[in-house]
């Protein structure tokens, strides 16, 4: 663990790996339940819900002083980690500093999300933390990173294209948030991977808040096409309005 440590050159980070080897204990090599359910082979700490709480809470009030540049540095620094918490604290820090996310440039996803594996890590970066505003009030810039994502040879990043959009489609009806959405789900729907074809289907379900006739519209024309997890979840969402 030293050694490890001694690597890292970002000083918040290994405090925050100090509290993870404190709470967690040492990390698993590989556990088959959790690494098959969240799909990653990053080793994981043995932590509980209410740990890792406890941990972000104990955190946040000590670095009340943060600055702008120690808060990117520091996501830089934990999405080059080694377990899958250090990971997943990029996307908690995003959701719990909004002053701070909206200043980051679209085009750090591209080095936030490059060592992500499976849906667990993907989603805590990309799902919910940004919002419609963010993204519109600097539309063209995040359009690019977006579908430069959508066509990366990594598959976590093709999903994090399509789960970027799910909150701002629920947020509000814009025609630009439509429009980008059904060209990622056409190019993407072809992939057999679970990661994309659950993102594919959990994309459309959110546009139907604001966008229900075009999914509607969308769901006949493309039913052929369209992958079978989808055609289904996103039909009995229409019929029933259950997830």
């Amino acid at each position: 663990m030293a050694e490890t440590k001694a690597r890292i050159k970002n000083g918040l980070h290994r405090g925050l790996l100090d509290e993870l080897e404190k709470r967690g204990g040492e990390k698993h090599k590989f556990n088959m339940g959790i690494h098959r359910y969240i799909g990653t082979n990053k080793p994981c700490y043995s932590l509980s819900a209410s740990s890792r709480k406890e941990i972000l809470r104990k955190w946040f009030l000590d670095h009340q002083n943060l600055t702008f540049g120690e808060y990117r540095d520091l996501l830089l620094s934990l999405a080059q980690g080694e377990s899958h918490e250090e990971v997943s604290l990029v996307g908690a820090l995003l959701g719990a500093f909004p002053k701070f996310r909206r200043l980051l440039e679209p085009e750090i996803l591209h080095n936030l999300l490059e060592r992500t594996e499976g849906w667990a890590e993907v989603d805590s970066i990309a799902q919910s933390n940004f919002t419609a505003r963010e993204i519109l009030g600097d539309w063209d810039r995040w359009k690019k990173v977006i579908l430069e994502l959508s066509e990366n040879s990594n598959v976590h990043k093709r999903r994090a294209s399509l789960v970027i959009l799910t909150l701002p489609v629920r947020e509000v009806r814009d025609e630009r948030l439509a429009d980008l959405a059904f060209q990622l789900i056409e190019k993407l729907k072809g992939e057999k991977d679970i990661l994309i074809t659950k993102a594919v289907s959990w994309l459309l379900r959110d546009m139907i808040k604001n966008f229900r006739e075009e999914v509607e519209g969308y769901l006949e024309e493309k039913r052929n096409t369209l992958p079978a997890i989808a055609r289904r979840e996103v039909k009995r969402k229409l019929e029933t309005g259950r997830k």
